[in-house]
């Protein structure tokens, strides 16, 4: 079972407007009543479950796109990104990001050998470095920064 986030002050207006846009765009019923069950949620004050996986993914996208800040403004976007790095997406990149940065600081005080970049697939990169012998293998992509290999 998934914690509750609570939801309040500009995320929650945010967060109910761009579910609600969202759904007036929608024809499919189902569709609008999964968000018509957020939008309620966040009235409550807060998400949980599939409800919170919903508005992830709904700001997740506003996020990526930049529609939220051309929308709602700077400070609407940063409201959406404080509420959105608390519920289990963004909870997520933000582990994989701290995974990521312990792997890196192996590195520290070691002589770059060689890095490289390769594209794995749309939106999804992968990274090697090699340092004094030591070898670390990355992918970068949309669900965030994943650890594939270390060793020497």
């Amino acid at each position: 079972m998934t914690e509750a986030v609570r939801v309040r002050g500009e995320a929650a207006e945010v967060s109910r407007a761009e579910a609600q846009a969202v759904m007036a765009m929608l024809s499919d019923e189902r569709r609008r009543s999964r968000l018509a069950d957020v939008v309620a949620a966040v009235d409550e004050g807060r998400v949980e479950g599939d409800d919170a996986a919903a508005l992830g993914e709904l700001l997740e996208l506003g996020l990526q796109t930049g529609r939220l800040r051309s929308i709602y403004g700077p400070e609407g976007e940063q409201a959406a990104l404080a509420l959105f790095r608390r519920l289990p997406q963004g909870r997520e990149l933000t582990q994989s990001s701290s995974e990521l940065n312990t792997a890196l600081e192996s590195l520290a005080g070691r002589t770059l050998d060689r890095i490289s970049v390769h594209a794995v697939g749309p939106g999804e990169y992968g990274v090697s470095i090699s340092a004094d012998g030591f070898e670390l293998a990355l992918r970068l992509g949309p669900s965030g920064a994943r650890i594939s290999t270390i060793g020497t």
